[in-house]
């Protein structure tokens, strides 16, 4: 006759033979379950949706520090940007503080003995543009001082 124990043995293994005790086996159980959960959410309420594409170029900012004061900006790729603008607070105010819809290939010069200039120190700032959802990118920056 087949004793219950002597099978329940050859089965389950003895105490030493455990590969797992229950106490880790049910944490790895719950662990399991938590990361599901999370990436179910995640999937059914859309978290990683709501992340923008941030605008993309590539730019060129050449400033000459003499009284003459001039800078140079140049569009030197695209990337995924529609297009560049240029902008600083020292500009003249006629231009807007900025030059707008500049691409791959334009290049502006800007000279402070022509008067394009209110301030003799500040910065210029390169923002790539994503017209289609509005996203704009600081994508390069250059500060100058006219008055060394």
């Amino acid at each position: 006759m087949l004793d219950g124990k002597q099978i329940s043995k050859k089965l389950i293994g003895s105490e030493d033979e455990r590969a797992v005790s229950p106490v880790i086996g049910v944490i790895l159980m719950v662990a399991i379950t938590v990361i599901l959960a999370a990436v179910i959410a995640a999937f059914v309420l859309d978290l990683g949706g709501s992340v923008g594409e941030e605008a993309q170029a590539g730019v060129s900012i050449d400033v000459d520090e003499t009284a003459q004061g001039n800078i140079t900006v140049e569009v030197t790729s695209s990337g995924n940007a529609d297009h560049v603008d240029f902008r600083s607070s020292a500009f003249d105010s006629d231009e807007e503080d900025r030059v707008e819809n500049m691409t791959v290939g334009d290049s502006e010069t800007m000279s402070n003995a022509d008067g394009n200039f209110e301030h003799d120190n500040g910065t210029v700032t390169a923002v790539a543009v994503i017209e289609a959802d509005g996203t704009e990118t600081q994508v390069g920056s250059e500060s100058f001082d006219f008055d060394n």
